[in-house]
């Protein structure tokens, strides 16, 4: 291990003390009031549903440590892995201050995961909590959640706004790949993280250029670092920094919501399709959806356009990089589309993207291999049976989705890149669910595959990509 990465765990150590003494009264008392019932259980149960076994680890750290250190080594599965062995797919931990049923199976995180709120909620650490606010959709519940799941899910499913995305990607990626030169690196991880961030404030709240949106994205840049911060909010701390960040943000959103209004009541707008998701939510009828619980949203939806999609399309290269006959096959495939469409005069359209066979697959296989989405967090509100398990009330659940996709027993060669397994293969299983599950589905994902589907089709259609030769992990 490097020194950087020494620091790194250093650092992280640092962070689960700090968070631990500060939620020590609340944790201690409900982690002994779990610790008693699954005692309880476990002696009055023995025959019938039972608590997962395991071991809740050191005293207030928990197994917090090593969760952490093996999810920053060569082999990020180590963790859960060795609980497999010894307690089996669902077991009994404690990390990041509080008891956890961690579960690496499919079909116990498919029922957790579409589950109402009357068995389980979000779960995420304070410092997330708090910069999120209780009225973010990440942590809202009941039917001020499926209004507002439902609302932005079928607008970002809508044709025209694919085709915005569409034209959009085409701008943006143009005048990024333009300035491209074979002397200078390209860090193509930065190129998708800037190019998804403007598609997405765009459709988010139709800002997309000037002095606004390099404000937008400044602030923004400040209030993501303190997703990763010590759960401290005081002058000069960096969740202080980001809490600051994130009230000029919704002040700025908060004045483009003002101005949509008073064209609204001018008839500048009215009854104008909506060009943006803060349209939609301001056509819509409910009280409960005020103007500051739409401008606070909107910058928490702008997080896929930081990380998840720009991490997408920067493992899909990396995987096709490291397979020549991926990347053959994939190549091939679009530029024999690019050539049908140069022949006939048409534009590209999304469904074309989308209609890619082998684009997708090579999409679908990144998301299994890459799960940039590790796993989901839940915390039960009353004891739930599961497949003979029982999850107690008042314990976080870990859907550790990142070992359902990497299991032999759901795929052959799990560690092998292989884009043609999905051939015959269907998606809509419980082994394979890259963008969560249930009521909380990710309403962006088929957003995240047209934008990798676009990135990918100008990438390979004017740059040659050259193979690298790795080893495979069987």
């Amino acid at each position: 291990m490097d020194i950087s990465s020494s620091l790194l765990l250093l650092s992280f150590f640092l962070f689960v003390i700090i968070i631990f003494i500060f939620n020590k009264i609340n944790g201690l008392r409900t982690s002994s009031v779990s610790k008693k019932k699954l005692t309880d259980h476990v002696s009055t149960h023995s025959y019938g549903p039972r608590f997962p076994q395991g071991s809740l680890g050191w005293p207030i750290l928990g197994e917090t440590i090593e969760f952490v250190s093996s999810a920053y080594s060569d082999y990020p599965e180590s963790f859960m892995d060795k609980r497999q062995l010894m307690y089996g797919r669902v077991f009994k931990s404690h990390i990041f201050g509080t008891a956890t049923i961690v579960s690496t199976d499919a079909e116990v995180n498919k029922a957790v995961l579409q589950s109402d709120s009357t068995a389980f909620v979000p779960f995420y650490p304070k410092t997330v909590r708090e910069l999120m606010g209780k009225s973010s959709i990440l942590l809202i519940n009941g039917s001020l959640h499926r209004r507002f799941h439902g609302l932005v899910g079928s607008f970002l499913k809508s044709p025209p706004l694919k085709a915005q995305i569409v034209r959009d990607m085409h701008k943006f990626l143009s005048e990024s790949m333009d300035l491209w030169s074979e002397d200078q690196p390209v860090l193509l991880q930065d190129v998708s993280k800037n190019v998804a961030f403007k598609v997405l404030a765009k459709a988010l709240i139709s800002v997309e250029k000037g002095e606004e949106l390099e404000e937008l994205k400044e602030e923004f840049e400040q209030f993501i670092r303190g997703l990763m911060s010590l759960p401290i909010n005081l002058p000069g701390t960096q969740l202080h920094r980001s809490l600051q960040a994130k009230k000029k943000m919704v002040k700025q959103v908060e004045k483009i919501i003002g101005d949509k209004v008073r064209r609204a009541k001018n008839k500048e707008e009215d009854g104008a399709v909506a060009k943006d998701v803060v349209d939609v939510l301001l056509k819509d009828s409910s009280e409960k959806l005020t103007h500051n619980l739409i401008a606070n949203n909107m910058i928490d939806m702008m997080i896929p356009g930081h990380d998840s999609v720009p991490v997408l399309i920067t493992l899909a290269v990396k995987f096709l990089s490291d397979s020549p006959t991926a990347l053959h096959f994939l190549t091939e495939e679009n530029m024999e589309l690019k050539s049908l469409k140069e022949m006939t005069g048409e534009q590209l359209y999304w469904n074309d993207y989308l209609s890619l066979p082998f684009t997708q697959k090579v999409i679908t296989e990144t998301l299994r291999m890459g799960n940039v989405i590790i796993g989901v967090m839940r915390k039960a509100m009353k004891d739930v049976e599961i497949k003979g398990y029982v999850i107690p009330k008042g314990w976080c659940f870990l859907a550790y989705l990142r070992s359902v996709h990497l299991d032999k027993l759901h795929y052959d060669s799990p560690y092998k890149f292989n884009p043609w397994r999905w051939q015959e293969r269907d998606m809509n299983t419980s082994s394979f669910s890259p963008f969560g599950g249930g009521q909380r589905l990710c309403p962006g994902l088929d957003l995240a595959r047209l934008e990798a589907s676009i990135f990918l089709h100008h990438l390979v259609t004017r740059f040659r990509l050259e193979p690298l030769s790795r080893p495979e992990r069987n």
